[in-house]
């Protein structure tokens, strides 16, 4: 994230008005919404955990042990059951 001095992309009567409420520190102003990206979604790392999860759920389906997909995986057990249970959802 850069900085931005304001005067070189505000106009005058709205740096006034910030100035109402803040001066001479760095403000951060977030995206809008409809430029908002959901965690994961602007470098695929959801995607691939997604998928790292639905190999999860095939492999203990298929008779893997908790604890052999943990060790597998770098997992917590609890981590694998709390995978298991939310794929059986979807």
């Amino acid at each position: 994230m850069g900085y931005i001095n304001g005067r070189e992309v505000l106009p005058e009567e709205l740096i006034a008005r910030i100035q109402q409420y803040v001066e001479g520190v760095c403000i951060y102003i977030p995206k809008g919404k409809e430029h908002y990206k959901a965690w994961g979604e602007a470098n695929h790392t959801r995607a691939a955990l997604d998928q790292r999860n639905i190999e999860i759920y095939e492999q203990y389906q298929k008779g893997t042990s908790v604890k052999c997909l943990a060790e597998r995986y770098c997992i917590s057990t609890q981590g694998i059951y709390k995978i298991i249970s939310r794929q059986k959802e979807k």
